[in-house]
């Protein structure tokens, strides 16, 4: 049987998170995340995205 789909590589770094929501810009700095090398597409963890969602919903200053 042969893996039609390729190794992923996945790097832990800090990203900046951005988001337009209701014609307002958010962007977080510092976000840990895990990168793919190859398409540089960011992954968060579910702990990441509850607080991401917390500071943009309830507009939280991060900690």
């Amino acid at each position: 049987m042969t893996n039609n789909f390729p190794q992923e590589t996945l790097i832990e770094k800090r990203v900046t998170y951005t988001l337009e929501m209701n014609g307002k810009f958010f962007m977080i700095e510092n976000v840990p995340a895990r990168v793919c090398e190859k398409t540089g597409e960011s992954f968060f963890s579910p702990e990441t995205v509850v607080r991401i969602q917390q500071m943009i919903w309830g507009q939280e200053k991060p900690k």
